[in-house]
């Protein structure tokens, strides 16, 4: 297995995760165990609020502003211009919601757009914004970037969330997704990625404008241990009591990787664990996907769920992955 395998692992498990949890979302852990939990792609549910209608397999804003971010990362060398990419978010949201698409901006990236819209130096645009937005778009940065030069590393992940999400919370949660992207890439084992992880949210929290709000370090410990339990089921029932699963960046970034240390052989358990936690499952088994797919490559998926989630959305990851790893 070479890095292009574990870059397009990287890429691919985003998109399978937020395909799992696209129908679940929203949902509560008991509503998804009482329908027989999550054992592969399901259409949305008939009501669902954000994604009724959506059939087995389609991924939603996580993978579709992740590859944004990658596309713009490609198309600019590496660099992130701050202004483009509200514009492209911005574009984005208004052709999904044309269609008539409810999966939208999350508020923190949408406050952001439309204050860039009137005018707010993008600079200052996310100075609020600490929801997980910019965590889950931040994979392709960990492609892109390698593991040697940390502060490196969260330079590029703090030009990422500068537009959206440029608070110490919110950039120490992406910090931490982005690193353990990027050292899983370069072949680390899944406990130096997770400890590379630490360190990034730890720089993280010392950049962007101080937020108020649990630290993201000392809860990606937290989930560190609870997956020590050699119960998976109480282990993740904890998970969801304590560490939490809405779209609070304190939240859902310690209990993806709580997943994947729970599941740290198999991407597809780990990611069917994350969309089974119920809140923003989307997001969480997204990120686990990512984080996963690095560290073990596209081939550790099922072939039929890999193949799915390409033809369902029609999907250009070969092509990425490979710009990507170029800028490394």
């Amino acid at each position: 297995m070479d890095r292009h395998d574990r870059a397009l692992g990287a890429l691919t498990g985003l998109a399978i995760g937020d395909a799992l949890g696209m129908p679940t979302q929203t949902l509560s852990r008991d509503e998804i165990r009482d329908a027989g939990g999550v054992q592969g792609f399901r259409p949305a549910p008939r009501h669902h609020p954000l994604a009724h209608g959506m059939p087995a397999g389609r991924v939603t804003d996580d993978t579709e502003q992740a590859l944004l971010l990658a596309d713009l990362m490609i198309e600019g060398g590496g660099r992130i211009d701050p202004a483009l990419l509200a514009e492209r978010l911005g574009e984005w949201e208004d052709d999904m919601r044309a269609r008539g698409s409810l999966d939208l901006l999350g508020p923190s990236t949408r406050a952001a757009v439309q204050a860039v819209r009137q005018g707010v130096p993008p600079e200052f645009a996310g100075a609020t914004g600490t929801t997980n937005g910019a965590a889950m778009r931040v994979p392709p940065v960990g492609v892109a970037v390698g593991p040697d030069d940390l502060l490196a590393l969260v330079d590029r992940v703090e030009a990422a969330c500068l537009v959206s999400h440029h608070t110490s919370v919110a950039i120490a949660g992406a910090a931490a997704v982005a690193a353990a992207v990027s050292a899983a890439v370069e072949g680390c084992t899944p406990a130096s990625a997770v400890s590379l992880a630490m360190d990034a949210a730890r720089e993280g929290a010392t950049r962007g404008r101080w937020t108020a709000g649990a630290d993201v370090e000392a809860r990606l410990l937290w989930a560190a241990d609870l997956a020590l339990q050699d119960d998976v089921e109480r282990a993740t029932d904890g998970v969801v009591a304590l560490i939490g699963t809405s779209l609070a960046t304190q939240e859902s970034v310690p209990a993806a990787f709580a997943m994947l240390l729970l599941h740290p052989f198999d991407p597809w358990a780990a990611c069917c664990a994350a969309a089974g936690l119920g809140g923003d499952t989307d997001t969480i088994a997204a990120m686990t996907g990512a984080m996963a797919g690095a560290l073990h490559g596209v081939d550790a998926f099922p072939p039929d769920a890999v193949e799915t989630v390409l033809r369902v959305n029609g999907l250009d990851l070969e092509r990425r992955a490979a710009a990507l790893l170029a800028l490394r």
